[in-house]
């Protein structure tokens, strides 16, 4: 049998009912007693890390969560992250960037009721992370939630209270999992490459949305504050110039001190083609911005973060940001 570590961190899974509402505060070993069954299919040891609300992750939690993967790598043939759901998506991308090329499955899940509520997805969504753990082709980094297998930088939470709360943007489900049996629509490449753990993060990372009537001042509190400025335009990627709002002077003022500038989109679905309106050419043809694609919004962000932890050059940013981890883009002009 396999050998796989549960790793706890919190989140609704394990939450208890409060005065103050649910929080945290089941163990890794209880939330193991409530899944006996699992003891059919794999050996299991636990750890808990941490236990807060995902609300309250940050990337120090990241990096944490990291280096116990890599202290117990050698030791287990998987790891399980338990997780709260809202900043789900966060972590299993900032995981991809840290934890590159392994050659173990890292299942990221949780659920939207506690794990000892008498009606509750947790065990479902426990039991089918490490049934999908378990298969000899699968390694990588994925989110397993609701039957779904999601690439670890393709997640993203749609629904707030539904048990089928996460899809996967702008790429296919990579398996679904039905009990015992797994039904594979993504293989994943096997790259001679060995594993590269990363241990550092520069969370000096903004994320701007437009909406109509924004000053374009605003720029010069965030680049004051921030080394990059990730800008969710409208439709494929457009900046506003247009009369007083014109945002194109302030991109000049602030490329020029050195800050990076992604332009990104708020549509969630098919990503940005910014060239195709003089409203997105002019921004990427213009000043030293880069365009996210097809990338989804929690992966731009923290792959920027990895990226300005290792480089603050524009040209390596570039190269980095665009060089396909975990297939977190597909199209790169």
């Amino acid at each position: 049998m396999k050998k796989i570590l549960l790793i706890a961190t919190g989140g609704t899974i394990a939450s208890i009912k409060t005065k103050n509402g649910m929080k945290p505060n089941t163990s890794s070993e209880e939330l193991i007693s409530y899944i006996p069954e699992i003891k059919d299919i794999c050996d299991v040891d636990y750890i808990q890390l941490f236990n807060v609300d995902s609300t309250n992750i940050q990337p120090e939690h990241w990096i944490k969560i990291v280096n116990c993967i890599k202290e117990k790598y050698e030791e287990y043939d998987g790891f399980i992250i338990t997780h709260g759901t809202d900043t789900m998506a966060y972590t299993s991308s900032a995981v991809s960037y840290l934890i590159q090329n392994p050659k173990k499955p890292v299942i990221l899940t949780g659920s939207q009721k506690p794990i000892n509520a008498d009606i509750t997805d947790a065990k479902k969504n426990l039991i089918d992370s490490f049934t999908f753990a378990c298969d000899d082709d699968i390694h990588g980094v994925y989110l397993v939630f609701n039957g779904k297998a999601i690439v670890g930088t393709r997640a993203r939470k749609l629904r707030s209270k539904s048990y089928n709360a996460f899809e996967s943007i702008n790429y296919p489900v990579a398996a679904f999992i039905d009990e015992n049996r797994i039904i594979k629509y993504v293989e994943k490449e096997r790259k001679e490459s060995d594993i590269v753990f990363h241990t550092t993060i520069d969370s000096r990372v903004f994320l701007l949305k437009l909406i109509p009537g924004m000053e374009p001042d605003i720029l010069d509190y965030i680049s004051d504050n921030y080394d990059v400025i990730v800008i969710e335009g409208y439709g494929v990627g457009g900046l506003p110039f247009h009369d007083k709002r014109n945002f194109f002077d302030k991109l000049q003022m602030i490329t020029k001190k050195g800050k990076i500038i992604i332009l990104s989109t708020q549509v969630m679905l098919e990503g940005s083609d910014a060239k195709l309106y003089e409203v997105g050419h002019k921004t990427v043809s213009n000043y030293n911005v880069l365009e996210a694609y097809d990338m989804t919004t929690e992966s731009v962000v923290v792959k920027l973060m990895w990226i300005t932890s290792l480089t603050k050059d524009f040209n390596e940013i570039k190269k980095l940001f665009y060089k396909k981890i975990n297939h977190d883009i597909l199209r790169i002009d």
